[in-house]
């Protein structure tokens, strides 16, 4: 039986547009709101044999609200921004457009600083490769959309570039199914939206 590794997106600390690189604010109003209206869809998630979040203050209360109790994961960690750390994009586009442009173009490249996005793929696909599955399971891991959108990229094998076309929204699900090195993307016809009150 395969393994099934399920990511759940931490609820959001900021609107959009205000999200900033390494964000390690904890869950705004909206966040906690959207949690509670969510958790009907994402509770049974519980019942994985292993509970794993991302290291940012959001991933951890998201998956404590959510009753997972998760084991911080530092490889889960989001890319390391160097200078451009706690920045909008908006705000690094401001300071030095061209090194942006030089990183949205650049998979390899590192104007901020900090880690690649090949290595911060790369980083986030290790730690997925290296889950326990000797008889299959179910995990669920709570994390940031940069680093389910790295672990989508990494399970299905495609170019790097694929990163800026994913879009995962706040309590959203992705699973992949499968063990190191084969992995495949699982979709189910449920989806945990969060109801509107």
């Amino acid at each position: 039986m395969p393994l099934r590794v399920t990511f759940v997106a931490a609820a959001r600390s900021a609107p959009l547009l205000a999200e900033r690189f390494e964000d390690d604010r904890p869950l705004d109003q909206a966040g906690w709101d959207e949690v509670q209206r969510a958790a009907g869809g994402l509770l049974p998630l519980a019942a994985a044999e292993l509970r794993y979040c991302s290291p940012t203050p959001r991933s951890r209360a998201t998956g404590d609200a959510l009753g997972y109790a998760p084991l911080v994961q530092p490889a889960l960690r989001d890319c390391d921004m160097g200078r451009w750390r706690g920045m909008t994009l908006g705000e690094a586009m401001a300071r030095e457009p061209e090194a942006v442009d030089t990183w949205l173009a650049d998979p390899r490249a590192t104007p901020h600083g900090g880690e690649s996005l090949l290595a911060f793929i790369t980083r986030v696909g290790g730690w997925l490769d290296t889950r326990p599955a000797e008889d299959g399971g179910r995990i669920v891991a709570v994390a940031e959309p940069a680093v389910i959108r790295a672990a989508l990229v990494y399970a299905l094998k495609a170019p790097p570039a694929t990163y800026w076309n994913i879009d995962v929204r706040p309590l959203s699900m992705s699973a992949v199914t499968g063990r190191a090195g084969r992995w495949n993307l699982r979709l189910d016809g449920g989806t945990a939206q969060p109801s509107r009150a």
